[in-house]
C-alpha cells in the first residue's frame, strides 16, 4: 500500500534531517527540529515547537503553543544528547511543555501510549510516564519522576522530584505530592495525604465488589495502628492477600518500588512511621 501524502503548510518551518512519517501533517507556523522524528498520521495544529533529538509516536495530536523536547531545566545539563520519546496516540493540548532528559541521569524522558495532557502541563527531565494517564491543566512535575499506568493528576497537581506514583492512582486538584503514592491510592489536600483508595478506577478497570472490599481490608491493615511499621504490615499483607493482584501490587510496591517516604493517611501507623525508603 502506497503512504499517504504528508502535508506541510507553508508557513511551517521542519529543518532539514527531521523524519515524518506517511500523512503527517505540520500546520501554520510550526518549528520541526532537525532531530525529530514524528511517526505516522501525527498532526501538529499550529505554532508548535519540536527540537530534539525527539520522538513522537504515530497518532499524536499537538495542539497550538505546545513545546516538546527543549534542553532539561537543570543547571547540571551541559548539552549532552538526550532524548524525548512520546508513546502512540497522545493527546498534547495547548501550551503542554515535556523537557529531554539530562546527561547525568536516564539520558532521556519517555511518555507512554494513549496519554492524555491538557493545557499547560508540565513533564519535566527524566521523567517516565506510563500508558494511559492524563494530566489536567496545569499540572506540573519535577525531574525524575515516574508515574505508573492509569493515573490520573488533577488540575493544578504537584509532584515533587523523584516521586512515584503507582499505576491505577489519583490525585487530587491543586494536591503538593511531596512523597510516594502507593498503587491505587487517592491522594488529596494541599500536601498530600492519603483520604483511600480510587474506587472508581478500580471499578472502571473491572474490579469486582468482593476484590474491591478485600484491597480496602488490605489498605486498612496496611496502615493500621498496631504497632508495627508499614513496611512490616506489607510483609504480612504478601501472605494474607496472596491471591489478590491489586493488593500483590500494593505490596511490591511499598517494598520494592517506593523510593521516597510514602504517602500516607491522616491517622494510624503510617501518620507517624512509614517507611516508605528503600533500603
Amino acid at each position: 500500500m502506497d503512504a499517504k501524502p504528508t502535508f506541510i503548510h507553508p508557513t511551517a518551518l521542519v529543518e532539514t534531517g527531521a523524519q515524518l512519517g506517511a500523512n503527517v501533517r505540520i500546520g501554520p507556523f510550526c518549528h520541526v527540529g532537525s532531530d525529530v522524528t514524528l511517526g505516522d498520521d501525527v498532526e501538529l495544529m499550529s505554532h508548535v515547537s519540536i527540537t530534539g533529538p525527539t520522538e513522537i509516536g504515530a497518532g499524536c495530536t499537538v495542539h497550538p503553543q505546545a513545546v516538546l523536547g527543549g534542553a532539561p531545566q537543570n543547571a547540571a545539563y551541559k548539552g549532552e544528547p538526550t532524548r524525548l520519546i512520546v508513546g502512540r496516540n497522545v493527546t498534547i493540548r495547548e501550551g503542554v511543555t515535556m523537557h529531554r532528559g539530562t546527561g547525568n541521569a536516564r539520558g532521556e524522558t519517555v511518555v507512554g501510549d494513549h496519554c492524555m495532557f491538557l493545557a499547560y502541563s508540565h513533564v519535566a527531565h527524566d521523567c517516565i510516564i506510563g500508558d494511559h494517564v492524563t494530566f489536567a491543566n496545569n499540572v506540573m512535575i519535577g525531574g525524575h519522576v515516574t508515574i505508573g499506568d492509569r493515573v490520573i493528576v488533577g488540575g493544578g497537581g504537584a509532584i515533587h522530584q523523584f516521586c512515584t506514583i503507582g499505576n491505577n492512582a489519583f490525585i487530587g486538584g491543586l494536591t503538593g505530592v511531596a512523597h510516594d503514592v502507593i498503587p491505587y491510592g487517592l491522594a488529596m489536600g494541599s500536601r498530600a495525604y492519603l483520604s483511600g483508595l480510587n474506587l472508581v478506577g478500580m471499578k472502571r478497570a473491572g474490579m469486582s465488589r468482593e476484590q474491591i472490599g478485600r484491597v480496602r481490608q488490605a489498605f486498612n491493615e496496611l496502615f493500621a495502628d498496631n504497632g508495627l511499621s508499614v513496611r512490616d504490615n506489607a510483609r504480612r499483607l504478601a501472605s494474607d492477600f496472596a491471591d489478590i493482584e491489586p493488593v500483590q501490587q500494593i505490596v511490591h510496591f511499598v517494598l520494592e518500588q517506593a523510593k521516597r517516604q510514602l504517602t500516607t493517611p491522616l491517622s494510624g501507623a503510617g501518620a507517624r512511621k512509614a517507611e516508605g525508603r528503600a533500603e
